[in-house]
């Protein structure tokens, strides 16, 4: 089988990251969240007291992320995650981040087969060549559920109506944004979670996956 390149998309809470963590295990593939790239540069923003629409600030920060900013658990706070959708959107942002996921799905590696990234628009902007592209999608009120229960677990005190709220509202800023609105790949496979347990999500993309190098190898 050939080198894999694997492109992950979907909205917050679908299961995007979760599957391709499984994936990455399955396959021996090296793993990368682009959710964590903005992610860190809106962390480093808050921790700087830099103003979220300050373009310039955002782009000079974008510019100096190493791989290990991608490490701080703080990354996952919800203020965090807020600050993420506010800078998602900058072009030049994007621009100099998409260069970091380009060269990481190069370079993965030497003892990985090859690469599964997650994030908004890997198919269509990041990796269009891969030839395995997931979409990964949920309802909202399903993905607030687990939401609720994730920080509940975690001793977080939270109000379902108000996470269902806020998925929404990222929902419609990554779908109307103006630079890489939220979307499939034109030939993207649809994986709906909503009524699927993880290994069921599993099952289906490595079906999947098969089938496309399977296709691959019989060309060749």
């Amino acid at each position: 089988m050939p080198s894999m390149m694997i492109a992950i998309d979907g909205p917050a809470g679908a299961g995007k990251g979760t599957l391709a963590r499984r994936l990455a295990h399955i396959y021996h593939l090296a793993h990368l969240d682009t959710g964590l790239l903005y992610r860190a540069v809106g962390l480093k923003m808050l921790e700087k007291g830099e103003d979220l629409a300050d373009r310039q600030a955002a782009i000079r920060i974008a510019a100096s992320l190493k791989a290990k900013d991608l490490k701080n658990s703080a990354l996952r706070d919800e203020a965090v995650g807020n600050a993420a959708s506010h800078i998602a959107p900058l072009k030049e942002v994007r621009d100099v981040l998409l260069a970091f996921q380009r060269n990481f799905a190069k370079n993965p590696p030497v003892n990985k087969q090859g690469v599964v990234l997650d994030g908004r628009d890997i198919g269509r902007v990041v990796l269009p060549e891969a030839l395995c592209k997931i979409y990964v999608t949920a309802s909202p009120e399903v993905r607030a559920e687990r939401r609720l229960k994730e920080l509940h677990e975690k001793g977080i005190d939270s109000i379902y109506e108000a996470i269902l709220e806020d998925i929404k509202i990222r929902d419609a800023r990554d779908q109307t944004r103006q630079t890489s609105p939220l979307r499939p790949a034109k030939n993207a496979y649809i994986l709906d979670t909503s009524e699927m347990g993880i290994n069921e999500v599993v099952d289906k993309a490595c079906v999947y996956i098969e089938s496309q190098y399977s296709k691959v190898c019989k060309q060749s």
